[in-house]
């Protein structure tokens, strides 16, 4: 049994039924204090998606955590500058209307949230990385525009669009045709 203390735990309680569907692990409460009950992989997952539900992502993008290949990161601003106005370096992140973290979401395929001093990534893992990469360049001072060009520039491309497995399956149509 594993124990988590959430400070949003209404929240958790509200989505308990959901969370339990999903992850397949029994959620109990008792105040701020979840419990979670399951196999341990199960239960690694319903803690890493309860995580992302307590820094404030909605349901439906916290969820992707179960799946194989996404990773939930939190980035803590105080960590990378030594600026004491740090409510400006949130509003760069932010940007006009919350335009910077659309822009950063479309271009790293990941999912972003604020919470005080900390910036919540959910995404795949071949594009996570690049994501921290952006959010730390702006909390440094960076502008945008280099960080959405350094983005475009290193974005991955899925293996469907390398075309590797349609070489891959030519090779092998040949070689049988060879034998």
């Amino acid at each position: 049994m594993k124990k988590i203390i959430s400070e949003k735990s209404g929240r958790i309680i509200k989505s308990r039924e959901e969370i339990e569907k999903v992850t397949k692990v029994e959620v109990r409460n008792r105040g701020k204090e979840i419990y979670l009950q399951g196999k341990p992989e199960d239960e690694f997952v319903a803690e890493k998606v309860i995580d992302a539900l307590d820094f404030g992502f909605p349901f439906g993008v916290a969820t992707l955590i179960k799946k194989e290949d996404f990773e939930f990161e939190v980035i803590d601003i105080k960590k990378y500058t030594s600026r004491k106005d740090l409510e400006v370096i949130r509003g760069r992140i932010i940007g006009k209307g919350g335009k910077t973290l659309k822009t950063l979401s479309d271009l790293s395929n990941c999912f972003f949230e604020i919470n005080g001093n900390h910036v919540g990534i959910i995404g795949p893992i071949d594009y996570i990385k690049f994501a921290r990469e952006s959010i730390i360049s702006l909390i440094r001072g960076s502008k945008q525009s280099n960080v959405y060009h350094s983005l475009e520039k290193s974005k991955v491309e899925s293996l469907e669009d390398l075309g590797l497995k349609e070489s891959f399956e030519k090779k092998l149509k040949d070689k049988r045709i060879e034998e």
